[in-house]
């Protein structure tokens, strides 16, 4: 495990409190006693880096029946990013993909031009009660790669480099940070990464990545003297290093990168530079023109009205 550089500035350095953009309190959606929380796109901020969705699910416990299900649904100028702390969901998609994740690893699905995926219960855990916690994001496609072909990836929890020291654990899931980079391979430069901090840990941040945010998901942290606790997406501003200090035990995901190359338009499952892509995309999915998801041909979710 690779070591944590030396926090820099130390903290309480007066100029870190000018680095906080904007705070984002995330929109919760009760689904039944299972809890979806919105924390990207916001009224205060649509973007982070390449980043233009971003749901926390759970925790909860889940009966894994058929309302658990997420039918098969399009997308397309977008990569999917799934990546689970508690829990366990199969993935099948329309290139042929069928995988089960689990804690720690991650799923990379392109949809470029346009793909087709089913997220379903496990079938050894059907009509039992499971505990689900976990992280969608969606990651914007440069204009020039929104049509690339459709592909799905997996890495496994062992192939993530991991970077730790002095109470701090971060598990780097998506592109590049503290001079070690995940395999998962990306269209732009990013960082996503899952973040443990024991009471008293400092996290240094540099200026590496133009835009970047720091979502509190347990704990509390400080950062230039104030206190920002669970369910907050902290956006930083850009160009200058700070250090994150956890108040009490805390866990983190840190996402960003480099920013997108013009707005994005996000309507459904579809995401684009152009809203005529979109409305094509629509008019496909309503005719059936998108593949098949393998194995689950003969369900799919509706577009909505």
């Amino acid at each position: 495990m690779r070591p944590l550089p030396t926090p820099d500035p130390e903290f309480g350095d007066a100029r870190a409190a000018d680095l906080i953009e904007t705070v984002v309190v995330p929109t919760m959606k009760d689904l039944g006693g299972f809890t979806v929380g919105r924390v990207l796109p916001a009224a205060g901020r649509r973007m982070v880096g390449p980043f233009v969705l971003m749901d926390q699910a759970g925790p909860a416990e889940v009966l894994m029946s058929e309302n658990f299900d997420v039918r098969p649904h399009p997308h397309i100028g977008l990569a999917t990013v799934t990546y689970i702390h508690e829990g366990s969901i199969v993935h099948r998609d329309s290139v042929g993909s069928e995988q089960i994740i689990r804690p720690g690893e991650v799923n990379w699905m392109t949809a470029g031009r346009g793909i087709a995926h089913s997220e379903r219960a496990p079938a050894e855990l059907r009509d039992q009660r499971h505990m689900l916690f976990g992280f969608q994001t969606w990651v914007a496609l440069p204009k020039d790669k929104e049509e690339a072909a459709p592909t799905f990836a997996h890495h496994e929890r062992d192939a993530l480099p991991v970077i730790g020291g002095d109470g701090a654990t971060v598990r780097l899931v998506v592109g590049s940070l503290y001079g070690e980079r995940s395999p998962v391979e990306t269209f732009s430069e990013m960082v996503y990464a899952d973040v443990t901090l024991d009471a008293g840990a400092r996290l240094p941040l540099d200026a590496g990545h133009e835009e970047r945010a720091v979502y509190v998901v347990e704990g509390a942290i400080e950062i230039g003297g104030d206190r920002f606790d669970a369910t907050r997406l902290v956006v930083l501003r850009p160009g200058d290093s700070l250090t994150v200090k956890a108040l009490e035990p805390s866990r983190l995901m840190l996402l960003g990168g480099e920013a997108m190359d013009g707005p994005r338009h996000i309507w459904w499952n579809f995401v684009s530079s152009s809203k005529e892509r979109i409305e094509e995309a629509k008019n496909d999915w309503k005719l059936g023109r998108f593949d098949k998801v393998f194995g689950d041909e003969k369900d799919f979710i509706p577009l909505p009205d």
